[in-house]
């Protein structure tokens, strides 16, 4: 298709692209990768408020993002020139900037931060409800300012602790997490919602109801979970024994203990992960006793908790700035007999990037002013600004004295096959630790130098540092490194670590982070018209659906087939392609081939040469035990891991279709023969200006049935709040007709039956409840069912407010990762669109829109 140029000019000069002119030549620029076009375009192309474009391809941004570096490399010595920094960012070969520095360095039509991650926090010393309160708002502010936000919640008095107010007795933990967790899901980030991390201690008396509070439907689905795991803990699971939780946490003389059985609790955790991937484990004594600015916990650097994806632990108001490494661009010759890695450039580029990095600080000073100054000067009452100001305050003083960085890299998969190399083989996982351990060793001497050109972070203290694991590891390689760190000083606290790198490695065209290859070759299925001519159909599914599959090949899979002579201009039998796999150094190195066990080892190796966190997650095969998860999880703390999060396949159905033909046809059909007894979800939602109420029959957890009506005491039916749960009975009348019951326990565990849910309520919504019921229990995809429920014609506002009443309630059992299918992501055009929580959220970009 040809687009029309329609570039026009600002006022001052500035051109402006369309959508349509910078996608194409974006394609042009990635080889036709379309993508990866639309994916940097709707992200990371410069912007202002009203969505006018001023960059046309990712050129135009490097050379916004050289000539910013470039400005702050001429306040020091000896000044990288900005073609310097232009040829190490250029093409995305070997320098990335990731997120928020690569979208606001130079931007200045939008007033936000460069940072990518951020904790707020009391300290750990107030749980008042001003101080939980002022915690819900910080995180707020920071979210409409692009950032990633964590917090702890062991500070927060267990449930039934008394208070000196009217409520007389603490609620605890869970509520405040449906706080949090619903004020960042109201937060919007260019049509992302926020992204939030909550933790808490494992020593916390209400560690186990945070644990089972992500297991309720439509519950916090706006955080990811995580429990800090002390030593202590697992040595009472591995020598099952008792464990004494507390509070408060960190107290000699806590006001309240509770003796519980390790193993039982530890088996939850177990449990919960193999089912839903959460929560995610920090094993905080590790994370702490590693922590180089936890040498200056008494000066405020104490780690309280981690930002969203885990990979970097924080003190209150401490932020960090993201920034990989392209391994894969090192290695010289890839895929032959001569391939090699090129150690003298890479480490060249080490010290570039950590040079960049310690810029990046100084720019996200000026970002910040910029922001105090906007609230400053904003119209509005300054009791109100006083949060917000105070809060930005902080940020900026941390960002000064500690100076934070976080290097990481991308493509260590490719960059292993690359080399030949079999990932998680022990040949592969002693170069990957060589690799790391460069970055480590080149990345402070780079801190090091800069300290004795541009002066150090100001609180550095050798003595401090002197029996820290990383800094003593950090002697052990290289004695002189350690004796200018002792005479200089270092540039900033901390400076490493390994993000998931997202949408960077659909820009990089390679794999994720330190992540495997997910799958060489795989297939994408597109639905299609089969009455459409030239149609294809490769596939029918259980409602009678025609869909096309085609073959995607991985990035660097199709180098090597260039070099090994393979057309990439041709079709594929499914047996040549297994074929082709096997002779590639793909072959048995897949996320899911990977030795399990092995992965977790690797990434204890890493984590030594790492001063922050990894985040990688270990997939596992629908099969997968929770014994299997609990043995990963103790392996994972006894090889020096600082956080380990598994994934089961199957838990949520992906896009991404495996080779076998079988693994896509099974159906669950419920039984049509209706148990007397059903345990039911209480849903509300709003019809236009009445407040209308659902009750979902639930079996195996799934719905099986649905009533709904109005939710009042003449009409309909009137319930309190605070019931969620409850069950539907099915019984019959004196005329023998089928009536349907919702019966529920009270606070004071007294039952309460409401009767005759098919007569309160409308005849017209009773069948239409009949209609869905049925499909439900005949086994239609919950996905399906919602197509479904929109999809009915019906006439007044009122009904049609029901039916997207009723689709949201529904949508919130569509297992996570269903493929929303005819659906494309408004922000960057791929088709990789799942349900996530009940939202639509795309896998390539992240872009989330719930309703």
């Amino acid at each position: 298709m040809a687009y029309e140029e329609v570039t026009v000019k600002t006022t001052s000069g500035e051109k402006i692209f369309s959508q349509e002119e910078a996608v194409k030549a974006s394609q042009e620029y990635f080889k036709g990768d379309d993508l990866a076009a639309r994916v940097w375009v709707n992200k990371y192309a410069l912007k202002d408020s009203f969505g006018n474009i001023f960059e046309r391809t990712p050129d135009d941004m490097h050379h916004r993002l050289a000539k910013e570096i470039s400005r702050i490399e001429k306040k020091y010595p000896n000044p990288l020139k900005e073609n310097e920094i232009y040829q190490v960012l250029k093409d995305f070969r070997y320098i990335v900037p990731q997120g928020g520095p690569m979208t606001g360095i130079g931007n200045d039509y939008q007033v936000a931060s460069l940072s990518n991650c951020f904790v707020v926090g009391n300290d750990g010393n107030s749980d008042s409800y001003g101080g939980i309160m002022k915690i819900d708002q910080e995180q707020v502010q920071l979210m409409k300012r692009r950032g990633g936000v964590g917090h702890d919640l062991s500070h927060i008095r267990p449930k039934g602790s008394p208070v000196k107010n009217s409520a007389l007795t603490s609620t605890g933990i869970v509520p405040f997490m449906e706080r949090y967790s619903n004020s960042t899901r109201e937060v919007a980030q260019d049509g992302r919602r926020g992204a939030l991390m909550l933790s808490v201690a494992i020593k916390h008396p209400d560690s186990e109801s945070f644990i089972d509070a992500k297991l309720e439907q439509g519950k916090v689905t706006g955080a990811n979970v995580s429990v800090k795991i002390q030593d202590e803990f697992m040595k009472a699971v591995g020598e099952e024994k008792n464990y004494v939780q507390s509070y408060p946490t960190n107290s000699k003389n806590p006001t309240y203990k509770k003796e519980i059985d390790a193993t039982r609790l530890w088996k939850k955790i177990v449990k919960n992960a193999w089912q839903s991937a959460e929560p995610g484990i920090l094993f905080w004594d590790t994370i702490t006793r590693e922590s180089v600015p936890d040498c200056y916990a008494d000066l405020g650097y104490r780690t309280v908790s981690t930002n969203p994806c885990g990979e970097i632990p924080l003190c209150p108001y401490d932020s960090c700035r993201l920034l990989a490494i392209n391994l894969y661009s090192y290695v010289e010759n890839p895929f032959t007999r001569e391939a090699k890695f090129n150690f003298g450039l890479f480490k060249e580029h080490i010290h570039f990037a950590q040079r960049i990095m310690d810029d990046i600080i100084d720019l996200e000073l000026e970002k910040i002013d910029a922001i105090l100054e906007k609230i400053i000067s904003d119209p509005e009452d300054e009791e109100i600004k006083f949060v917000e100001k105070s809060l930005w305050s902080k940020i900026r003083h941390k960002a000064q004295e500690g100076r934070r960085t976080g290097i990481g890299i991308t493509a260590e998969g490719d960059m292993l096959a690359a080399l030949g190399l079999e990932y998680g083989s022990d040949i592969a996982v002693d170069f990957s630790e060589e690799i790391h351990k460069n970055i480590a060793l080149e990345s402070y001497r780079s801190s090091v130098f800069l300290a004795k050109e541009r002066g150090p972070f100001s609180i550095y203290d050798a003595k401090r540092e002197a029996d820290n694991p990383f800094i003593t590891r950090l002697k052990e390689a290289d004695e002189k490194l350690y004796e200018d760190m002792m005479k200089y000083g270092r540039r900033n606290i901390a400076l490493l670590t390994i993000a998931p790198t997202g949408t960077t490695s659909l820009m990089t065209q390679t794999t994720s982070g330190i992540e495997p290859v997910f799958l060489p070759v795989y297939k994408r299925r597109r639905k299609v018209n089969p009455n459409d001519k030239d149609v294809r159909v490769d596939f029918v599914d259980e409602v009678g659906d025609h869909w096309e599959e085609f073959t995607v090949f991985h990035h660097k899979f199709k180098t090597w087939m260039e070099i090994q002579g393979y057309e990439l201009n041709r079709e594929y039998t499914q047996e040549e392609l297994d074929e082709m796999v096997k002779k590639s150094p793909y072959y048995k190195a897949t996320s899911n081939d990977v030795d399990w066990l092995s992965k977790v080892r690797m990434q204890g190796r890493i984590q030594k040469w790492v001063d922050h966190s990894i985040s990688v997650t270990i997939n596992l095969p629908s099969t997968a035990t929770e014994e299997l998860v609990g043995e990963l999880y103790f392996e994972a703390w006894k090889s020096g891991c600082k956080g380990v999060t598994v994934y089961r396949d199957g838990s949520r159905s992906g896009v991404l279709l495996s080779n076998n033909e079988d693994d896509n046809k099974k159906v669950d059909i419920f039984p049509t023969d209706r148990p007397d007894k059903l345990e039911a979800d209480v849903v509300r939602f709003q019809n236009n200006k009445e407040k209308w109420i659902a009750f979902i029959g639930l079996m195996d957890n799934k719905p099986y049935e649905i009533f709904t009506g109005l939710s009042d005491d003449e009409d309909g039916i009137l319930l309190p709040r605070s019931i969620t749960k409850g069950y539907i009975i099915k019984s019959k009348d004196s005329d023998g007709i089928s009536r349907y019951d919702f019966q529920y326990v009270n606070k004071r565990g007294y039952k309460t039956t409401i009767e005759g849910l098919s007569f309160k309520f409308n005849p017209v919504f009773w069948n239409y409840a009949k209609l869905i019921s049925g499909t439900l229990r005949h086994g239609m995809p919950i996905h399906k069912v919602v197509e479904l429920v929109t999809s009915l014609q019906l006439d007044n506002e009122t009904i049609n407010s029901w039916k997207a009443g009723v689709a949201r309630a529904l949508k919130k059992y569509i297992p996570n990762g269903t493929l929303a299918e005819d659906a494309k992501c408004a922000e960057c055009g791929s088709e990789d669109v799942v349900y996530q929580e009940g939202c639509l959220t795309c896998l390539s970009c992240g872009n989330s829109k719930c309703g």
